[in-house]
């Protein structure tokens, strides 16, 4: 042992004599320490924290005992008592840091998921959007050339094609104003001046708005009402979740199928359900539906053509974002030759 009297020469002579003892008692166990960091780098980052806080009190305590020969003294004693202290404290902090960092770290990669996630949605709607914002340009942009040139003169086809170029203007101010109500939602700009409102009301206007389409596509609208639930939400905004609801199912329902909406009371839940004949959504399509810019395969029933949507296709995601901003919930589901959305919202008290 190095006496604190004896000269410093003498002290370094003893360190020297010591400090190969010492390497061959704490190196094996410090590797021992870092071969199991190894072998645990895959799991809880709480375990590895442990095990990074006992490597170097096991190997102080090696050591010391391997140098002192095992001959327990009062120092010896009270140096093993400090690395016991030591242990108690340290470990439960280092169990604690751990699961700490491991929660934040979770985090920050499901933040990060997200946001890849989000980015990636984003670039797929401005390329989806910029596709759709030309075919009805085009067509707008030919049929003013062929009026301004004088290739149509007579006045019935003047007509006509005045008449698709306001179906076209109709069909863009459309997706202008899916992707401005998108934006409210997605950037929490929505506010909503809350009311109770009858839903009886809300689907009885929308149905009426939406029954020219279902006419013209010969689909038929069917409506139910098992009571007569009244919530708290802004009666525009319920309106259009109704209206995005019947008018996607119309446009995926086959002619002489039929679209059918019912209301009912599910314990503190106002219910409203719409079932069309679409055919059906593949099941690995049915948790995305309400996805921006999603458009799904082809298993759904098309529209025929020149039934195209008014719109940028947004609704369902518009009807999402309404809905949650209700403190409600929406979802999708197969039932019969179509499907069934289904939204629940908090009856007012």
């Amino acid at each position: 042992m190095i006496d604190p009297a004896e000269p410093m020469s003498e002290m370094i002579k003893h360190a020297l004599h010591i400090l190969p003892v010492a390497l061959a008692l704490t190196v094996p166990v410090t590797a021992a320490g870092v071969l199991l960091l190894y072998v645990l780098r895959k799991g809880r980052l709480a375990t590895n924290l442990t095990v990074l806080v006992l490597i170097p009190v096991a190997a102080v305590v090696v050591g010391v005992l391997g140098v002192s020969g095992f001959m327990f003294n009062s120092t010896l004693t009270t140096m093993l008592l400090v690395c016991l202290l030591v242990v108690v404290v340290t470990l439960p902090a280092a169990i604690l840091l751990g699961r700490m960092i491991a929660a934040r770290t979770v985090w920050e990669r499901e933040a990060r998921d997200r946001e890849r996630a989000a980015e990636a949605s984003r670039r797929e709607l401005v390329a989806w959007i910029s596709h759709d914002l030309r075919t009805p340009l085009a067509g707008i942009q030919a049929m003013a050339e062929a009026l301004a040139d004088g290739v149509i003169s007579r006045q019935r086809e003047v007509a006509e094609y005045a008449g698709r170029i306001g179906t076209q203007t109709r069909r863009l101010a459309g997706m202008v104003d899916d992707l401005f109500e998108l934006s409210r939602i997605t950037a929490g700009a929505l506010q909503l001046t809350l009311s109770e409102v009858a839903l009886q009301e809300v689907v009885s206007d929308a149905l009426a708005g939406q029954s020219p389409v279902a006419d013209r596509k010969k689909v038929r609208l069917v409506a139910n009402a098992e009571s007569w639930p009244v919530v708290l939400g802004s009666d525009p905004e319920l309106a259009r979740i109704v209206r995005n609801l019947v008018s996607n199912a119309i446009r995926h329902t086959p002619p002489d199928g039929t679209v059918a909406v019912q209301l009912g009371v599910d314990g503190k839940d106002a219910v409203l359900s719409v079932e069309d004949a679409c055919g059906g959504i593949p099941d690995q399509e049915l948790n995305r539906v309400f996805e921006v810019a999603f458009r799904g395969s082809a298993a759904r029933t098309p529209a025929p053509r020149g039934d195209e949507p008014i719109g940028a296709g947004l609704g369902l995601a518009i009807a999402k974002g309404l809905v949650e901003a209700h403190r409600g919930r929406i979802s999708a589901q197969n039932k019969g030759p179509g499907c069934r959305f289904e939204v629940r919202l908090p009856l007012a008290i």
